[in-house]
């Protein structure tokens, strides 16, 4: 659409347009050239007086640009402004070469002779020894003082900022993975990172233009002298004291004139390569740190009446000087004083209308849905330089997370705590410490499975995951491990399989209701009906508390618009939360019953001896938090001990731990496990789907503990 309004609009019809292009596409080019073609070809004085004049002007210009330019990099095009200001010098003084040692006395170049009248005086061997002298002295302060000065600075800013570019990358990426920056301004902030590094790699050799452009100065004076002595005395036969008088004269004249703009350039570059760390305006920048404390002033205009005292000073200009400055003192004390009580004035405010308005809080900043705390002994880590593995391996926790459990997992924010041991970690949720562990930087886990075969030594510890037993090994030894049967991760995989198991764990706590309100906007654009149906039957809230009471036992919640269906159709019938989460879980049969059958779709299980499910049944107790088990201490002790035993049992063949049980004895049977063994499955038998090969392996009793 847009293409076509332009071609409607003529942009891009071709109709009417230059052939040529834009003037700015061939107007740069065309200078360059005609600036680099003027070092071969002669020019007439009248135009070289403008030229001149034009050259004087741009380098002011650019003095004045840089002055008023509140960052560096701001003016990115300065090394090349350089460039061509210096070029166009060179072309100025050769084009000048040529007509002063053409024309001699006849040479009617008006800003040369303006020049060297203005700075060798009236004439006479006096003037032209002075204005020589001046020009040397110009030529010295800025091949010795500012150039060189600058050049070193730019050599300085580039190596340091060459050095700092992967700090300053890896900080920028560790703000984004941390979620306090968006994608969009970390790109931009590279991107000017980037600009920063290219800019004083730049200055550092566009300085060394000017360096050289100050040698060739002095090489063409020489070169006009001696040059304009041969010709005016052998050519042209003039005596020697006027040719030196002339070519003297024109020569310091024309040295001044280029070298004046070369001087301001100069100077610009020595404030942009001098501000690197101070951007922003100068002019605030000098009126505020030159106007920081008044006793500066008091004593140096003490320091100037004492001077003033002494025999032989000027004590008509140092007591006058003394009186401004102490002035100037006066005026800083004062302006501090107003200062310091607006601000006491403005303190008193402030506590006497918190005192007014103690009734209203101050506003409350969230806290992260999920952080990780890491000691400084970890920080390697994320590490950029470093691959930054961990970064990644907890980005792909997220995604897999998210594919596995339906639930979009927030960005983690990913901090240095100087609290923590220097290899130790540590996950919160909304500031709840859930987990933490300690990695050993360098080193590999190895997990004492199952199939271990050969013991090897190593540091004793345990998996933060799971708590299994493990040993720390160098990596030299882990082929070692692997061969001997022990299950060999390293640390950033440590950290990530840590997190897979909290976020399992604890999907409920990071579900909350602007998550669920989210899933509802998203939803509604394609299955509306479903949205406003579940609206008007349940709360948001009820629908939280479903969609928790499912990832609680880790049921994905990725088939979202079975669940709100589920809702929807029974929420009318009660609005019990448990009586929704069992309908849910049938409307997720299929889902559950693959989670946990093997290839062939058989699914074992336990089942529970027909009494003492009626019996936990029978001991359920209504709370404000839904149907929870009531057994007796000895009986609960019996039960969980039978089921530990036969749950051992099954885990032993690699089957998972899976009960079978009726609906309603579903609920309390989870309830009453929950603490004990957080791993076990419990379904109901109405939530067996078609397909799927039910296969007992044992029943659970409390008469003989269990019969597997």
């Amino acid at each position: 659409m847009s293409d076509n309004v332009r071609a409607v609009g003529g942009l891009d019809s071709g109709k009417g347009r230059n052939p040529f292009g834009s003037i700015q596409e061939f107007l740069l080019p065309l200078v360059v050239i005609t600036i680099i073609m003027m070092i071969v070809i002669p020019l007439p004085t009248v135009l070289l007086d403008a030229l001149m004049a034009l050259n004087l002007i741009l380098s002011l210009l650019v003095l004045l640009i840089v002055l008023y330019t509140r960052k560096a990099v701001d003016f990115n095009l300065f090394p090349t402004v350089l460039l061509v200001v210096t070029v166009f010098g060179l072309a100025l003084n050769v084009s000048s070469t040529r007509l002063i040692l053409t024309k001699g006395a006849g040479f009617n170049g008006r800003m040369i002779r303006a020049f060297s009248s203005f700075v060798v005086g009236s004439g006479g061997t006096e003037g032209l020894v002075v204005g020589f002298v001046i020009f040397i002295v110009i030529i010295a302060v800025q091949a010795v003082v500012i150039t060189k000065g600058a050049t070193r600075v730019s050599e300085v800013a580039a190596r340091f900022q060459l050095d700092g570019m992967p700090q300053k990358q890896m900080s920028i990426d560790a703000e984004f993975n941390s979620g306090s920056i968006t994608e969009e301004e970390a790109q931009a902030r590279k991107r000017e990172l980037d600009l920063e590094l290219s800019f004083y790699g730049s200055m550092d050799g566009a300085s060394k233009f000017i360096s050289g452009y100050v040698k060739v100065g002095i090489f063409i004076t020489v070169v006009n002298i001696l040059g304009g002595i041969i010709i005016g005395a052998l050519l042209h036969g003039e005596a020697i004291e006027t040719a030196l008088g002339t070519y003297i004269s024109f020569s310091v004249g024309d040295g001044l004139l280029s070298q004046l703009p070369s001087l301001l350039v100069s100077t610009a570059m020595g404030i942009v390569v001098t501000r690197a760390a101070a951007p922003g305006d100068l002019g605030e920048q000098v009126a505020t740190q030159f106007s920081r404390d008044a006793k500066v002033y008091w004593v140096a205009a003490g320091v100037l009446l004492l001077f003033a005292l002494l025999p032989g000073f000027p004590w008509y200009v140092l007591v006058p000087l003394a009186v401004l400055v102490g002035f100037y003192a006066y005026h800083i004390g004062r302006v501090k004083r107003r200062r310091a009580g607006f601000d006491q004035m403005m303190s008193k405010s402030q506590e006497k209308k918190a005192r007014d308005e103690s009734a209203e809080m101050p506003p409350v900043v969230p806290l992260d849905a999920l952080s990780l705390e890491l000691g400084y002994g970890l920080i390697p880590l994320v590490d950029k330089d470093k691959g930054a593995e961990l970064v990644e391996r907890l980005q792909g926790v997220r995604r897999q997370s998210g594919l596995e459990l339906g639930l979009v997992i927030p960005k983690f924010r990913i901090i240095d705590n100087i609290m923590l041991e220097p290899s130790e970690y540590c996950f919160k949720i909304k500031g709840v410490d859930v987990g933490r562990g300690k990695i050993r930087v360098g080193y590999y886990l190895c997990i004492k499975s199952g199939q271990v075969t050969e013991e090897i030594r190593g540091e004793e510890t345990v998996d933060p995951a799971f708590g299994l037993p493990s040993v720390w090994v160098g990596e030299d030894r882990r082929d070692e491990a692997e061969r001997a049967g022990y299950t060999v991760v390293d640390p950033p995989s440590i950290i990530a399989t840590h997190l897979t198991e909290i976020i399992k764990r604890h999907a409920p706590d990071i579900l909350g209701r602007q998550e669920i309100q989210a899933i509802l906007d998203t939803l509604k654009k394609e299955y509306s009906a479903v949205i406003e149906e579940t609206q008007k039957t349940a709360a948001l809230g009820d629908i939280q508390k479903v969609f928790q009471g499912l990832l609680r036992e880790r049921v994905s919640i990725r088939n979202t618009v079975s669940i709100l269906e589920a809702i929807a159709d029974y929420a009318p019938v009660s609005r019990d939360t448990g009586f929704l989460i069992e309908k849910a879980r049938q409307a997720l049969a299929m889902q559950i019953c693959h989670q946990y059958a093997d290839e062939k779709h058989v699914l074992r299980v336990l089942t529970l001896d027909r009494a003492l499910e009626q019996r936990i049944i029978d001991s359920q107790l209504k709370t404000s938090s839904g149907r929870v088990c009531g057994l007796d201490p000895q009986t609960r002790a019996l039960w969980l001990h039978a089921l530990s035993r036969c749950v051992t049992l099954v885990q032993e063949k690699g089957w998972p731990a899976v009960i079978c049980c009726s609906e309603e004895a579903r609920a309390l049977v989870k309830s009453s496990t929950e603490r004990e063994i957080p791993d076990l499955a419990v379904l109901s038998v109405a939530e067996i789907a078609q397909g799927i090969s039910l296969e007992s392996v044992g029943v659970v009793k409390l008469e003989n503990q269990a019969a597997a």
